[in-house]
């Protein structure tokens, strides 16, 4: 598998309108998120571009795989500095292939430092992913909290760092 994960900017947001598409469809299982009249689903980049936060494209062969966007944890834990896995998603032709691990690991290693990763307990694949992977990343070092967040939803957070 030819994997690249490349860091991209605003110059890919038609690449990434097109694919949080899929990304938001994939979400709309688990949240009340319905189309517009266009029949398009709506994700709003603006303000991650605006603030600068890391996003990450990964393709296989060339062929568009998948996104990652990391930015600040500290709205869900109230702490500055730490990383959040803001949105991760993989095409399913991509799934169960190492895409996702590959992804995440790239991202934890290009951005040294203490981690959030967020999980809502309600979807399970991810769930069991994410388990996973911090766990394996980690080598078992790692915090897991179930949290009800505001709205309702319980999530699991992992916390760990990579600084050593």
């Amino acid at each position: 598998m030819g994997l690249a994960i490349d860091h991209v900017g605003v110059e890919s947001k038609d690449i990434l309108a097109n694919l949080l598409q899929h990304y938001v469809y994939d979400m709309s299982e688990f949240f009340p998120i319905d189309v517009g009249d266009d029949g398009r689903f709506r994700y709003d980049m603006t303000p991650h571009w605006e603030s600068g936060d890391p996003v990450y494209l990964a393709r296989v062969d060339g062929a568009l795989a998948g996104f990652a966007i990391v930015s600040s944890a500290e709205r869900w834990i109230g702490e500055i500095g730490v990383n959040d896995v803001k949105e991760f998603f993989v095409l399913r032709r991509h799934r169960r292939s190492g895409v996702g691990d590959a992804m995440a690991r790239a991202l934890w290693e290009r951005q040294r430092g203490r981690w959030l990763v967020r999980v809502l307990e309600a979807n399970p694949p991810a769930a069991a992913f994410w388990k996973r992977m911090v766990d394996r990343y980690t080598g078992g070092r790692f915090a897991e909290q179930r949290i009800v967040t505001p709205d309702g939803r319980t999530r699991v957070f992992y916390r760990f760092d990579n600084l050593t």
